[in-house]
């Protein structure tokens, strides 16, 4: 009886679990219900604490956001997601074109990430002061410190490192602004930033990248022979998957180097494959160690490679088989990490790690237990960003 009684119980929780979401779905699609959680908590501009409000900063966490938020625009053709695109962007760019709050001088590749919702507004509306902002982040690109055979710095104040995060910073719109200006000739350099990171940071044995890569091996966290960061981190990772999808949608059909970028990006999807976890269909926040205490699934990590595979898949760039690992990463992703948001319409996104770094004050490591001490948090603009750009593929994937 008692276990005719628990298996009754369990089977309730599941109904009740899949009434609620099948109540969100029928109110309105998943990304618009995070859509409509993003535009009503941060209105006017990414203040990431409300409770404890600073100087908004030109800041990638928004870029991220706001190519979630094109991408339902460019699926439903609603204005107010336009709108709020053009609204966030004119909160920093000047009407002659000069941004608010950057720095070109830092060298810090972060801040060209927001140039392709620049672009974007150049395209629909022709106003040249979006132009006139992206070619600021361009002339960046051009005079960024590099490595010895040629990969951009991470930072200005991280001389001769390399990290995963930086090829999505930097990559998508050097290429998208290349495609708009026909700039041909530099190709070859977006290419080279790839084909520099596989082979200075992947792993032979398990097909995963390392976080960062030191040229001159002297930073702390760098290994003295190969000058790779310790470990194997999610997002990082998933940076760098979303980087490849999107640089090729811009990338030359018969450019040379092409096959390269889809070698890559297929030898990025087998490790994807690799480290899912099997019973939730999520990754772990350091991918190699999933039983190893303190570990936990990730969301902001799962959302960038349900994004990179379905994209990938989509556009032709991936075989169809490895569209299985986007479809369970996104049910789990669903099941794990989605709940109800505080207003009607609305969902939260729980499970995504706030930030992780290399060197900086105070300094960090690139160790197991550093990765692991940093805050998860509900509705990081990183993950909800990430989460808008997978469920808008995975609803294109679904329709009919």
């Amino acid at each position: 009886m008692k276990r005719l009684f628990f298996l009754k119980a369990g089977l309730v929780c599941l109904f009740i679990m899949s009434v609620n979401t099948r109540t969100i779905a029928q109110t309105k699609p998943l990304s618009e219900a995070m859509a409509a959680m993003v535009m009503d908590i941060w209105q006017d501009s990414l203040n990431l604490d409300p409770a404890n409000p600073k100087p908004v900063k030109w800041a990638y966490d928004q870029g991220v956001i706001l190519e979630g938020i094109e991408a339902i625009w460019k699926t439903t053709k609603s204005d107010v997601y336009f709108k709020y695109m053009q609204k966030s962007m004119d909160f920093f760019v000047t009407k002659n074109g000069d941004i608010n709050r950057y720095k070109q001088a830092d060298y810090n590749i972060d801040n060209v990430k927001n140039g392709r919702t620049l672009l974007s507004l150049y395209k629909v509306t022709g106003q040249k002061k979006y132009f006139k902002a992206a070619t600021l982040l361009w002339d960046q690109l051009k005079k960024q410190p590099r490595t010895k055979e040629g990969g951009f710095w991470h930072k200005k104040i991280y001389p001769n490192q390399m990290w995963l995060d930086g090829l999505y910073m930097g990559e998508p719109f050097y290429a998208e602004y290349a495609a708009l200006i026909k700039a041909d000739q530099v190709y070859d350099d977006i290419a080279n930033q790839f084909i520099y990171m596989e082979k200075n940071a992947r792993d032979r044995r398990t097909g995963l990248l390392y976080h960062g890569w030191d040229e001159s091996k002297q930073e702390r966290w760098a290994d003295k022979k190969s000058g790779v960061s310790p470990n194997f981190w999610g997002r990082a990772m998933g940076w760098y998957g979303m980087a490849l999808v999107d640089v090729l949608e811009y990338f030359p059909e018969h450019h040379p180097k092409r096959k390269a970028l889809l070698d890559i990006l297929d030898r990025l999807s087998t490790a994807i494959g690799k480290y899912q976890d099997k019973n939730s269909g999520l990754w772990y926040d350091i991918l190699d160690q999933p039983d190893r205490k303190g570990n936990y699934k990730e969301a902001s990590a799962s959302c960038m490679f349900v994004y990179t595979i379905s994209k990938g898949v989509r556009k032709g760039y991936l075989d169809h088989k490895y569209f299985t690992i986007a479809k369970n990463g996104f049910q789990g992703i669903k099941g794990e990490f989605i709940e109800e948001g505080a207003k009607p319409g609305q969902i939260n996104l729980k499970g995504t790690v706030s930030v992780s770094g290399l060197g900086g004050k105070p300094y960090r490591d690139g160790s197991y237990t550093y990765y692991i001490s940093e805050k998860v948090i509900t509705n990081d603009p990183k993950g909800v960003g990430a989460f808008l750009l997978a469920a808008s593929e995975m609803e294109i994937a679904e329709a009919p």
